[in-house]
């Protein structure tokens, strides 16, 4: 059976300082690499021998507004059938340049996860053989996930600020 310590030296032997920031929340081991290096990590995950990390579970992407030069977050969800283990990983990205590689050479089912992301954040996974659309309107001219948007409707009139600690 797999431990997070052992997963977590096996990829600091194998890949050094771009693997960071590891962390286990609820026994889940997390760690953040660069864009350069997600595909290397992950196919080394997906063909070591031991780990046998073959099952993309889930891409995702995650939005930080405040949060300068790393506004976005990509995060991939590989599990192992074999050792029932999980791993997921974080890739930050500014603002001014959400790109990253596909994930569709290795994974096949990268595909789609890839378009919702696009589709719903904004995310441009190069290499992608049909980044589209997949869940909205081609004519959509924003990403309904982004926190660009006001937080409150400034026109409601029935409001009482005391009620809402202001």
């Amino acid at each position: 059976m797999l431990t997070n310590e052992e997963v977590a030296q096996t990829l600091i032997n194998q890949f050094g300082e771009s693997v960071t920031d590891f962390d286990d929340p609820y026994d889940l081991l997390t760690c953040s690499t660069g864009r350069d290096q997600i595909i290397p990590l992950v196919k080394y995950l997906k063909e070591d021998p031991t780990l046998k990390i073959s099952f993309l579970t889930d891409i995702t992407a995650i939005h930080y507004p405040d949060s300068p030069g790393k506004e976005f977050c990509v995060v991939y969800h590989v599990h192992s059938l074999q050792n029932n283990f999980r791993i997921r990983i974080k890739v930050y990205l500014g603002k001014d340049d959400v790109h990253i590689p596909t994930m569709v050479s290795l994974y096949a089912s990268a595909n789609w996860m890839e378009r919702e992301t696009f589709d719903l954040f904004g995310i441009l996974f190069d290499g992608h053989p049909d980044l589209r659309r997949i869940l909205n309107m081609e004519e959509m001219d924003y990403h309904p996930m982004r926190k660009e948007y006001p937080l409150e409707d400034a026109t409601r009139e029935d409001k009482i600020d005391a009620l809402f600690g202001r």
